[in-house]
């Protein structure tokens, strides 16, 4: 019976461990400028860090978690603007067979640093 429940615990703790701890270095942001960002790092199911020109991190926690967007990790946006703003929504991708998944409202942009653990 233990072998099983390791087995469950697995998933739980592996996307705890994709979510590293931050220290809040500012106000955060309803906005922030798409040509800006350099690459999308998804933690979890809530959890998404913005890493920016200049190495700058926002980290994005959803208002509520987005089904399997921790699983794929992969995400889509659009917007009219030249910026991605609270009020956007991100859309999962899957990536076998390609095709799109849930859409979730974003939260707003911390500003963060990594903490040391």
């Amino acid at each position: 019976m233990r072998p099983a429940l390791l087995v469950l615990l697995a998933p739980i703790l592996a996307a705890a461990d994709r979510v590293p701890a931050v220290t809040p270095t500012g106000t955060p942001r309803l906005c922030i400028p798409l040509s800006q960002i350099r690459q999308t790092l998804v933690r979890d199911d809530r959890t998404i860090d913005f890493v920016m020109t200049g190495r700058r991190v926002y980290r994005n926690v959803l208002p509520s978690a987005c089904p399997q967007l921790g699983a794929e990790r992969r995400l889509a946006y659009a917007t009219s603007l030249g910026e991605l703003c609270s009020t956007d929504t991100v859309t999962v991708l899957f990536d076998a067979p390609l095709m799109r998944g849930a859409r979730c409202g974003l939260g707003t942009f911390q500003p963060v640093a990594l903490t040391a653990r």
